[in-house]
């Protein structure tokens, strides 16, 4: 199935070098889904009742909705590629989906959007990691 991520790649005018492009569209899905699905925590989050024990989350949640949407942007530009900030970003943004993965889901068995939130992170991580390697 295409996606708009993938027809964008696919227009675009000049060589994207090595990159593997169902790898590079498959992170920038799931960085927009991670940020999304952050963001949605987040205000789940802020709307429980006990919403004082979930700072920590909150605020990992809206870390990592950010970085998560940075890092799409950052690899929705191909004009000028450089691969050392790409490593970087690719770097942090797993970096940040595994701390927010890690601590929503301590709260996974109390909440259903954490439990959601978790695993959007733990797929945009594997995006992320993926992708690393096959720059090499």
């Amino acid at each position: 199935m295409n996606t708009a991520v993938k027809d964008m790649l696919a227009a675009y005018p000049a060589d994207l070098g090595g990159v593997d492009r169902d790898r590079l569209a498959r992170c920038i899905e799931e960085c927009l889904v991670c940020a999304q699905a952050c963001t949605a925590c987040a205000d789940a989050c802020l709307s429980e009742e006990m919403v004082a024990e979930l700072t920590k989350c909150i605020r990992t949640d809206a870390d990592c909705a950010d970085v998560c949407a940075t890092t799409a942007a950052v690899l929705s530009r191909h004009t000028g590629y450089d691969a050392d900030v790409t490593r970087a970003v690719l770097m942090a943004c797993a970096a940040v989906c595994k701390a927010c993965g890690d601590e929503c889901a301590s709260h996974a068995d109390r909440h259903e959007h954490c439990r959601v939130c978790a695993e959007a992170c733990r797929r945009c991580e594997q995006a992320c990691n993926d992708l690393l390697a096959s720059l090499g």
